[in-house]
Parts: C-alpha cells; structure tokens; sequence
C-alpha cells in the first residue's frame, strides 16, 4: 500500500511539474475571424503560427504551424489545442505566411506574402489544476490580411526618390 501512495504521490509531481497552460489555436473561435491576401481574397495555400510570451515584445513560436482551410473553410485554420509553455497570464500573436517554409523565412524572400494579427493579452487554460482547465480561445483575435514583401530595389528607389525630393526643395 506504501508503495502505492508512493507512487501516485510522485506520478501527480511530475505531471504538474511539466504540465503548462494551453491555447485553442483557431480563427473559428469564438468570433469568426477570416485571413485574406494581399488582394483581399480568402486566404489558401498559406500557413498560420502561433507566437506566445509572458510579455509582449518577447513572442516566439509555439506549437507547429498550420495550413490554412481552402475551399468553402478558406481563410479559417485550427490547430486544436497548444502548450505554450507557462502558465499564468500571457500575450499571443498569430502570423501567417504564404510563398516560403516559416514566417522569419517569408519576411526576408521578395514576392512572399505575410501578415500578423494584433496581439491579445489572455490566461491560457491551466492543465495543472484538477479537473485541468479547457484551452483559451483567442478571444480579441482580429482579422488580418497578408501584405507582399517588397523587392530591396523598391525600397532603394523610394528612399532615392525621398532624398530627392528634400535636396530639390532645399534648393
């Protein structure tokens, strides 16, 4: 009987020494917030990730990504339900991307699409109490589109074109 006691005692340590607070990760829930592209098109063929912290300007990716819905679900995406690594109150962001593997990866190709949505400030659902706790929806979670990354020598010519402008009306 001691080594049952024992046993359970240290099964419900380990659990809720590794068990973290998880997330709903969709746009289906709770308000139905579609993802649409650079020319305002549902979204398809694109994939979502999710980014947590404890504060909001230090989010990094949680979970795997995930390929948004096509046809009739097009712009929607569901990823169930996501450890985000701590419990407590935290912030979240979604970032989508289309044309290359990962969000960092769209940022710096010419001609990818990426967007991100605003961030939210929520609890996540404690797994360590008992019962453990439903997953968060991503209450607050707005719509968002995605934008095209510009070429570098886009970029260069407004820059060109800005100092011109300020040399010609010094003059």
């Amino acid at each position: 009987m001691k080594k049952l006691v024992a046993l359970l005692a240290c099964t419900v340590i380990a659990t809720s020494a590794f068990a973290q607070g998880t997330v709903n990760f969709t746009n289906l829930k709770p308000t139905k917030q579609i993802l649409t592209d650079a020319a305002g098109a549902k979204l398809e063929g694109a994939w979502a990730q999710l980014y947590a912290g404890k504060a909001a300007d230090s989010l990094s990716a949680v979970g795997s990504p995930v390929a948004l819905y096509e046809g009739k679900k097009a712009g929607y995406f569901s990823g169930g339900s996501v450890d985000v690594g701590f419990n407590g109150a935290g912030f979240f962001q979604v970032k989508a991307w289309k044309g290359a593997n990962s969000f960092e990866a769209a940022a710096a190709t010419n001609g990818a699409e990426i967007g991100m949505s605003n961030v939210i400030g929520l609890t996540p659902g404690d797994s360590t109490a008992s019962p453990p706790g439903l997953p968060a929806d991503l209450a607050g979670l707005e719509a968002f589109s995605l934008t095209v990354v510009p070429e570098p020598g886009t970029i260069a010519l407004a820059v060109l074109g800005l100092a011109a402008f300020f040399v010609r009306r010094r003059k």
